[in-house]
């Protein structure tokens, strides 16, 4: 099972960027993918999750209208495209399998994580 997280970098605040998570090792359509953070000194929060049948999407009040996730059922890759980035964004982005939940508990694989870094 593999799950590779990429397209974290340093973006100055009022940026974009988009994060892809490449699934592989399971089957696709029996999990459903979630994006994480973790900021220095703070706990795992869960961002933004999507439903693998209906495609339903979950966000964090941290992010609701800044982020959108979406999924390439046919390439197995879930993405994350985020605006209006701020320096609090700033952490390690995890995409993770399992549950359809914002909570790291409910998760089952978790992928290597990639680092956004937002400047004020």
């Amino acid at each position: 099972v593999q799950l590779q997280a990429s397209g974290g970098g340093l973006v100055q605040a009022g940026g974009s960027l988009r994060l892809s998570c490449a699934a592989s090792g399971f089957t696709f359509k029996n999990y459903h993918i979630a994006w994480f953070r973790q900021a220095p000194g703070k706990e795992r929060e869960g961002v933004s999750c999507i439903g693998s049948t209906d495609g339903m999407t979950y966000y964090a009040d941290s992010v609701r209208g800044r982020a959108t996730i979406s999924s390439d059922n046919a390439e197995s890759t879930v993405y994350l495209q985020m605006t209006s980035l701020k320096p609090e964004d700033t952490a390690v982005y995890y995409c993770a399998a399992g549950r359809l939940s914002l909570d790291p508990r409910h998760m089952e694989y978790w992928g290597k994580g990639t680092q956004v870094t937002v400047s004020s």
